[in-house]
């Protein structure tokens, strides 16, 4: 190599002893969700799916790599499966109903977002099912 070509650092990925490749999968996508780069996350989260296809955080993410690509379709199964798994887990029941919403069917919404509104006492998704209640009044008028 001269002096002027150019060399590109690339850092190795960090793998501590005890991490499995789907917790690093994991980990990576939910980095990657969270800055909004839902593409990316799928990339890393497939591979990991097609070795572990039924687990749970794996495909949380990528329901959620779905809802932020608007692929409501997609998203609506994997919640579905999800909620099927866990009918308690809030998380799962309140994005299934909003995925819902966001393909205006209201009534079906209701019920996943009742649920999750009920379990986690959060804000946002008694806020939701406020806001989906307004949406099919105002329907009804």
């Amino acid at each position: 190599m001269t002096e002027n070509e150019d060399f590109e650092y690339v850092a190795p990925a960090v793998v501590f002893p005890s991490q499995t490749s789907h917790e690093v999968a994991y980990r990576t996508a939910h980095d990657l969700l969270s800055r909004r780069f839902p593409v990316e996350a799928l990339e890393i989260l497939e591979p990991a799916l097609a070795d572990d296809p039924d687990n749970i955080g794996l495909r949380s993410m990528r329901a959620w790599a779905y809802m932020l690509r608007a692929q409501l379709a997609k998203a609506e199964a994997e919640l579905r499966w999800l909620v099927e798994r866990d009918p308690s887990d809030a998380w799962s029941q309140h994005s299934l109903g909003r995925v819902l919403e966001r393909q205006d069917r209201l009534e079906d919404a209701l019920g996943p977002l009742r649920l999750a509104a009920v379990m986690s006492d959060d804000y946002d998704h008694h806020a939701a099912v406020y806001r989906v209640r307004n949406r099919l009044a105002q329907r009804e008028e």
